[in-house]
């Protein structure tokens, strides 16, 4: 590992764009009066300045989601992507995994602190870094012993198999070191958004938890979009909102100490680590059925609610249900499990957050997390660090000197933007999360596999466990699609090589998650 770390400006770079964004609109806004589709090449200098400013101003702004701009970044942070990026549904992107990538190179923000101050917060970053290379050391003997196991390699010990478990448990070891990396760590993505998505961030770039990166970053893609169409800025759209503009900052200004108390209490889980249900619709068989009536015609009177559900969730009946790509929208019967909702309050680790987050058709109303410091350490302990005694004393020994570092930095004048860098994926995030049930049933079958992060799988079944008491006919219906595909498709795994080893479908929801 390189030590110490330099500061690494971020790199944008516009990848693929629309030609003629601004025109295009234009064009796409006169199609809506013409009985032929208009183009981009025969828009005028008038209709730029009449009709661009017109739409933009009254709020149609379908017409400026038609360009597309793709991005490629680098040297942004993980609490850059978490709180700006991937907080809203209306996005594309990839972006380097933590959970398969092994971090061999320091690489993080590094905020414009005074010497001092920046020098207690490299070492944090610095100490982070050595603490993930040792924990994934002294983790490794564990998870080969368990992916051993699962592999059958005491009965199987060829040497292929054996270096195939080798990289598994390598990768597993390092998933779970992550969660002392800070949140300050760089990644790099793809990232693709409309026009219009991209007026947003520049409109909002100096609000939010981090407005100093944030600023930085947008700036470059808006640099980037001008330079090949500066129509687009030119003609419409209001400068950037100040921090001042926006109603969270009046809170955060009242708060001052910095040395927040956990301001949740005794906190709503009970018997749930990871989410508990909130609310939820009361009739959602007969909403559901009533909704396939509607959809069906007179042809399904004659059914039964139960018939027509089981019409509509049994795979061996609608095989929409085992298709490897979500076609639940396009069907009108299951665009009748639209009409079914639930909401959780959740409680997950800051990396685990950042996958579940793009589930973007099961939106949560995620913090304003400068709002919700605490000044004791509030984190996630991974299961296997849990259970290993010297990996759970150099973890916990982390967590305590990070709080207190970022704790330090607040003592001394930072901004609880900058301080809270520092702090670690495990950190926990808390939210409310809400969806209908033709988003939660595509969500809670890839998360109930085995090979989903450790979290959201344990969330996604404490999910199905609460909602199948509230409506057990569903029960069923629900598991991850070695289970729904059971006796309808083959394979029965989707995972391909990355199958889990365990023979879910004949044991779920009754599964011990070993790894």
């Amino acid at each position: 590992m390189s030590i110490p770390f330099a500061h690494r400006d971020p790199i944008i770079k516009l990848r693929h764009f629309t030609p003629k964004a601004y025109d295009d609109a234009i064009a796409a806004a006169r199609t809506c009066y013409s009985m032929d589709v208009i183009e981009a090449q025969s828009i005028t200098e008038k209709q730029r300045n009449y009709i661009g400013p017109l739409t933009f101003n009254a709020g149609h702004h379908t017409v400026y989601q038609h360009a597309t701009f793709e991005f490629s970044m680098e040297n942004v942070s993980r609490q850059f992507i978490w709180s700006v990026l991937h907080s809203f549904p209306f996005y594309n992107s990839d972006q380097q995994s933590q959970r398969y990538v092994r971090m061999n190179e320091i690489r993080a923000f590094l905020p414009p602190l005074d010497e001092k101050p920046l020098e207690i917060y490299r070492e944090a970053i610095i100490e982070s870094f050595k603490t993930y290379q040792a924990l994934g050391e002294i983790l490794l003997e564990d998870t080969l012993k368990i992916m051993g196991a699962i592999r059958h390699l005491d009965k199987h010990p060829h040497l292929r198999l054996k270096k195939s478990v080798a990289k598994e448990a390598d990768k597993k070891a390092i998933e779970t070191a992550r969660y002392v990396l800070p949140i300050a760590t760089h990644a790099s993505l793809v990232y693709t958004c409309s026009g219009l998505v991209l007026h947003r961030l520049w409109r909002l770039m100096k609000t939010g938890d981090v407005p100093y990166e944030a600023s930085r970053v947008i700036s470059k893609m808006v640099e980037a979009a001008k330079a090949m169409d500066p129509l687009f800025f030119e003609k419409i759209g209001d400068p950037p909102k100040e921090a001042g503009d926006i109603p969270e900052q009046s809170f955060l200004n009242a708060s001052t100490d910095g040395k927040f108390k956990n301001a949740f209490g005794d906190e709503p889980f009970e018997d749930h680590q990871f989410a508990s249900l909130l609310d939820y619709s009361g009739q959602a068989q007969k909403n559901i059925a009533t909704s396939i009536r509607y959809a069906l015609g007179h042809s399904s009177a004659h059914l039964s609610d139960e018939n027509l559900v089981d019409l509509c969730l049994n795979p061996k009946k609608n095989p929409l249900r085992v298709e490897k790509v979500n076609l639940a929208m396009h069907s009108p019967l299951m665009r009748s499990l639209q009409n079914v909702h639930y909401t959780f309050i959740k409680r997950l680790s800051h990396s685990a957050d950042s996958q579940n987050q793009r589930h973007r058709t099961v939106p949560g109303s995620r913090p304003f997390l400068q709002l919700v410091d605490s000044h004791s350490a509030d984190y996630y302990t991974p299961m296997i660090i849990e259970k290993n005694a010297k990996a759970k004393e150099v973890f916990e020994k982390h967590m305590d000197y990070i709080w207190k570092t970022k704790n330090k930095l607040l003592d001394m004048g930072v901004t609880r933007e900058f301080a809270q860098y520092i702090l670690p994926n495990a950190m926990r995030v808390r939210f409310v999360e809400s969806g209908s049930l033709i988003n939660f049933l595509h969500k809670w079958t890839l998360r109930t596999c085995l090979n989903a992060q450790e979290e959201i799988f344990h969330a996604s079944m404490e999910e199905v466990d609460q909602v199948t008491k509230v409506h057990p006919f569903l029960k069923t219906y629900l598991g991850p699609p070695c289970v729904i595909r059971n006796g309808v498709v083959t394979p029965k795994c989707t995972e391909g090589d990355r199958f889990c080893g365990v023979t879910v479908w004949k044991q779920f929801p009754n599964i011990v998650r070993q790894i």
